[in-house]
């Protein structure tokens, strides 16, 4: 009892022992007179009093004694039955708002396969959600000792411990427990990277595919960090993993040597691993001959790895896991986004090769003296709102239309239209006569123009309808340039040549022996 309260009631009693001396003397005078006329109320008053003096003894009692008992059991009770941690209600919200989208997305998705494969990744993270163990991915290069490693951490051998390079196939997960940890840990081993041959590439795919989905890492390295190490450790701490650097095999160096490695692993990962997360162990100590010549193999000497890994797992173990959640949630989410992306675009490069040829006709039948952009108008308005329905934009007539003169015009006033003109005027003059070049050149030239418009509206309903910062100009522009490239060009022309001069070859030559017959006739 503490000792304010222990004062409290010693000057409580002394007031009570106090107050009943003087009670009694007086309590004694007052039964007489009134026993002496009214023998049973007499009785009555003193039971009365001594009731009272009874339950105030009892209220100290308990103010002093049994409330603090209680609480305390209370307290005792709480703390037993408490509920486990749950993790970061934002992030875990935000993770399960992640994969709501993802099931509309997937939906989406056209191919079969692939959608099946992001239902049932979908389905793991959520069942992530609930699971009760914080995943550990031990990564690094095949001779660093990352199964020594583990095997020091659970106390027994779970591999092939002088394992050569290329010995672990694919992930091997483990369990172990950890005081203060209120999850379990599963710590997984995984494919050594930087291997050579294409079985070494796959094993690797999978190595850095296993690290991805870690909650903590475990990067194991033997000496100073190469670039090619290096290289995929930044990738995994770029994308949110959080890392512990593990030298292992100081066993091998002098302390001397041991302490200018740490010192340069500390100046060159500044800014990218804390200094206290790069820890230097000793997994599997090689044996050592004493002086009698008798071989003993020392203890691992993991220490100070065990004391990080179970720090920061008490201090951050429930972020690490919604962090990862929230991590693989959003990465899956951006893969459907890709995914339904390429699929928009096949679909609406479709509707553009449709609509070039389409308007190379229009222009081709009824040619102008001078090839003007506007007249397309009508077939570019229609490809507009078929490629704003590829994209979810209902577009209707009039601003389709509006669309399309614009863009028209913005291809006119960018010198688009002239530059497209000479430049297959000039590829086409190559192969064929000027009279069907002529004849044949504003067709192409409307299918080239058309062509930039629709890539130039796929841009423009891929980002909501929006042309960015640099507007319509830097859209067309950026467009133009892309086709120009020698490559498309190429294709471009071939195709041409057989949808759109070859026709107007066609007729030309039967217009020729038309004319013949009729002059062999006359």
């Amino acid at each position: 009892m503490k000792l304010p309260r222990l004062a409290a009631l010693i000057i409580g009693l002394s007031f009570i022992f106090g107050l009943m001396l003087w009670l009694v003397n007086s309590i004694y005078r007052l039964y007489i007179q009134i026993a002496f006329t009214a023998p049973i109320l007499a009785n009555i008053l003193l039971l009365l009093i001594i009731g009272l003096l009874g339950l105030l003894i009892y209220v100290l009692m308990y103010y002093f004694y049994l409330l603090p008992q209680r609480q305390k059991s209370r307290r005792g009770l709480h703390s037993s039955s408490r509920p486990p941690l749950k993790l970061p209600v934002e992030k875990t919200e935000a993770a399960g708002e992640t994969l709501k989208a993802i099931r509309q997305q997937v939906e989406q998705i056209q191919d079969k396969v692939t959608q099946q494969v992001f239902v049932k990744r979908s389905q793991e993270i959520e069942r992530s959600l609930a699971r009760k163990e914080v995943k550990i991915i031990v990564f690094g290069t095949g001779s660093a000792g990352k199964t020594s490693l583990i095997n020091a951490l659970i106390g027994q051998m779970v591999g092939n411990v002088e394992a050569t390079m290329g010995t672990t196939e694919k992930g091997e997960t483990y369990s172990l427990k950890m005081k203060g940890v209120n999850r379990e840990i599963q710590i997984t081993d995984t494919p050594g990277i930087l291997e050579i041959g294409a079985a070494g590439g796959q094993r690797e795919q999978l190595a850095r595919q296993l690290a991805t989905e870690a909650d903590l890492l475990l990067f194991v390295i033997d000496n100073d960090i190469r670039q090619s190490e290096y290289a995929p450790l930044l990738r995994l701490i770029d994308i949110g993993k959080r890392s512990l650097l593990v030298f292992n095999k100081i066993d091998l160096y002098s302390d001397e040597d041991r302490d200018i490695i740490l010192k340069q692993l500390r100046e060159r990962l500044k800014g990218v691993i804390l200094s206290a997360d790069i820890i230097a162990v000793a997994a599997n100590p090689q044996p050592l001959q004493l002086t009698g010549g008798q071989m003993i193999t020392p203890e691992p000497d993991i220490l100070a790895l065990i004391k990080r890994l179970a720090s920061v797992l008490r201090a951050e173990g429930e972020d690490l896991v919604a962090d990862n959640i929230l991590l693989q949630s959003q990465r899956l989410g951006e893969e459907a986004r890709k995914i339904i992306d390429r699929q928009r675009r096949r679909q609406a490069d479709k509707i553009i090769d449709r609509y070039q040829w389409i308007g190379a006709g229009v222009i081709a039948v009824t040619p102008l003296p001078v090839f003007d952009m506007l007249a397309t108008a009508a077939v570019n308005a229609q490809m507009v709102r078929e490629i704003g329905q590829v994209y979810g934009c209902e577009i209707n007539s009039d601003r389709g239309k509006e669309l399309a003169l614009s863009l028209g015009k913005t291809l006119v006033s960018l010198g688009v239209v002239k530059g497209a003109v000479e430049l297959l005027a000039r590829i086409l003059q190559l192969n064929f006569t000027t009279y069907i070049v002529g004849k044949a050149i504003q067709g192409v030239s409307a299918a080239y123009l058309t062509r930039i418009a629709g890539k130039s509206f796929i841009e423009y309903f891929r980002h909501d309808q929006d042309w960015g910062d640099g507007g319509m100009t830097e859209v067309v522009q950026r467009q133009f340039q892309l086709s120009r490239k020698e490559e498309f060009i190429k294709s471009f022309v071939a195709d041409a040549i057989g949808k759109v001069v070859q026709p107007f070859q066609d007729d030309w030559q039967q217009e020729e022996v038309l004319e013949a017959s009729r002059e062999d006739d006359w």
